[in-house]
């Protein structure tokens, strides 16, 4: 008997064993969740001759380019200093690109003759920025469609750009309003979108040699976005939600302004996207962001292709980000939420699938942890949406939380997709809460409107309900709770440990939200045109003085006891470097226990592989000596 005792015992010790081993969870290292991408931002020639895609080169993202034809692949690039930041080819199949060197504030823009594989430099802007309206003209193969800020910081002119000669010819001179512009597919602007910084106004004219007239003008709260046009009578298709709460899918005639027809609207969310072929004129499908993206196609062509595709990939997300000029070679990229993401050539005429590349081969999809879509109350009975990440494991419950607000908030939103900053922190055992707080993008009008003026208000209402939440369901251990975010998400952190410091053990800031006067009075020259807008959303540094200095976590350094990591870019052109080094100073003289990196050549995100490993790597060791994860 006493023999059978110790076999049961001996047992059930080595099934105990095997389950703790089970319930282990391997502790992913650092490198492999924040490395520059193996392959990334895949892209097809016009003639479906040739695949590119960016490539590390000595640490920095390079094109490299494959033949279709021979299968020859190489390097095409080879900038060690700075990494390409885009890139597109033109309808006669070169590639432009363009290089952000930060240390001297400049922009930098190339074209790579893919036949001969030499590059020669285009332009290069101190101090301005440089964008790609139309790069595949078919009047003129040579010409590209550029905006720039060069004749003034505060304003964007368009150009058109022979890339063959170099030649820069001036298109059309800002008159100091306007903030948008909409080529047709010969890269010709004839609807441009103006704004006097609350009313937004859309213009349109017939022809290069007419004058542009007003057809559209609203409040900002209300939004049309042109797409293209349709080839019948001068109407144009455009995301809209005049005179609805959601952003539809409409028709306009570009003459009269007037809405013709809703061609597709969503009740739960608004229409984030819409892809259009500029090769066959025709819409294909349309994207709501809901509690996962929800496609609606608009094309049978491209439904069955769609149909043909999720068949290969049961449970990812597929999108087609190239093609060529027939339409037949296709760049399928798929992803999930514990996916980074793979490409894939997609040829329709055999119906055959070729695997490109993976963004992130080192991460094991079984390794990493499904985003949950959550929803709660808030106090004034308003539903709120997120998602909820729990770490691998058979505990729910009692978990250590990391709270992670966005940025914007008005133009953002978080949505379903791979996070590598999610997916790091559930892999180190915490749950992570992701919040879409009332004045988040994507639900409606009135949802984003409420959002208007309650910064340090009921948005910060919003994220502290969802935590009382999680709280009350017993997911969160009370304890063990920490803030963490970017821009507005940090400036939401800092609100957070002033104000609920009952609720939150530390908090970590990127780039951080610190004093708001600063932030309306230090903003890029081009984005001065909006800050009637930004006054109305946020408040006006004159009239709401009051509850500026109120929410600002500058003037309230006294009200954080909590430990804070602070991360800062240099030459983030948004961030007063001065103000912030002196909030520093002003913490630790309160004995706050702060922890500040400020980072030389980095923008507002670390895009330096080694600045982006030793951030995360700071992050880990303050989490656990802040919420004591083993304890």
């Amino acid at each position: 008997m006493l023999k059978s005792l110790k076999i049961i015992v001996f047992f059930l010790i080595v099934c105990a064993l095997h389950a703790c081993k089970q319930a282990e969870v391997r502790q992913i290292p650092i490198k492999d969740f924040f490395k520059t991408p193996e392959e990334s931002i895949f892209r097809l020639s016009n003639d479906g001759k040739f695949i590119s895609y960016l490539k590390p080169y000595k640490g920095k993202q390079n094109i490299a380019i494959r033949s279709l034809e021979t299968g020859r692949e190489y390097m095409a690039t080879a900038f060690d200093d700075y990494p390409v930041r885009e890139y597109s080819w033109t309808y006669n199949n070169q590639i432009v690109l363009i290089q952000d060197v930060i240390e001297l504030d400049e922009y930098k823009m190339y074209v790579l003759d893919v036949a001969t594989s030499t590059i020669n430099n285009l332009l290069s802007l101190e101090k301005g920025r440089i964008r790609i309206l139309n790069n595949r003209n078919k009047a003129e193969p040579d010409v590209i469609t550029v905006s720039m800020n060069k004749r003034d910081p505060a304003h964007f002119d368009v150009y058109k750009l022979n890339i063959k000669s170099g030649e820069l010819k001036p298109y059309i001179i800002n008159p100091g309003n306007l903030t948008e512009w909409y080529p047709d597919e010969n890269g010709n602007i004839r609807l441009v979108k103006a704004s006097d910084g609350v009313n937004e106004t859309i213009l349109y004219r017939v022809d290069d040699n007419a004058p542009f007239k007003p057809i559209i003008t609203d409040n900002f709260r209300n939004k049309v976005d042109p797409i293209a046009f349709t080839g019948f009578q001068n109407h144009f298709y455009a995301l809209s939600n005049v005179n609805q709460d959601k952003t539809s899918l409409v028709e306009i005639d570009a003459e009269t302004g007037k809405e013709q027809r809703v061609l597709l609207k969503c009740a739960k969310a608004d229409i984030d996207h819409v892809d259009y072929s500029r090769n066959k004129n025709r819409l294909e499908l349309a994207v709501c962001e809901e509690e996962k993206p929800a496609k609606h196609f608009l094309n049978k062509d491209i439904e069955q292709i769609y149909g043909n595709l999720s068949r290969h990939f049961p449970g990812s997300e597929i999108n087609i980000v190239s093609r060529d000029s027939s339409e037949d070679k296709f760049i399928i990229f798929t992803y999930t939420d514990r996916n980074p993401g793979t490409y894939y050539l997609y040829e329709a005429s055999e119906s055959k699938i070729t695997k490109l590349g993976d963004i992130n081969s080192s991460l094991k999809p079984e390794e990493l942890c499904p985003l949950k879509p959550i929803s709660f109350k808030a106090r004034d009975g308003l539903q709120i949406n997120g998602y909820l990440t729990l770490p691998l494991g058979n505990k729910t419950n009692g978990l250590p939380v990391v709270v992670m607000p966005h940025d914007g908030p008005w133009r953002s939103r978080d949505i379903w997709r791979y996070s590598d900053e999610v997916q790091f922190l559930a892999n180190r055992g915490y749950a992570v809460f992701q919040v879409n707080y009332r004045g988040s993008s994507g639900y409606g009008k009135a949802f984003n409107s409420a959002g208007f003026k309650q910064a340090g208000g009921k948005i910060q209402d919003d994220i502290t309900d969802g935590v009382n939440w999680l709280i009350k369901e017993g997911i969160a251990n009370p304890k063990q709770i920490a803030i963490f975010g970017g821009g507005f998400g940090g400036f939401s952190a800092l609100y957070g440990v002033s104000n609920h410091p009952e609720l939150y053990n530390c908090a970590i800031i990127q780039y951080g939200l610190i004093n708001f006067f600063t932030y309306f009075k230090d903003v890029p020259p081009y984005l001065k045109p909006r800050l009637q807008m930004m006054y109305e959303m946020i408040g006006n540094p004159e009239t709401d003085a009051e509850q500026l200095r109120a929410i600002s976590p500058i003037f309230h350094t006294d009200k954080i006891k909590a430990p804070l990591l602070i991360f800062q870019g240099a030459r983030d052109e948004s961030a007063n470097i001065s103000e912030l080094n002196q909030f520093v100073r002003e913490l630790k003289k309160q004995n706050v226990p702060v922890t500040y990196y400020l980072r030389q050549n980095e923008r507002k995100v670390f895009r330096t592989e080694r600045n982006r490993v030793d951030m995360y790597t700071e992050i880990e060791k303050f989490l656990d000596n802040n919420l004591r994860v083993n304890q």
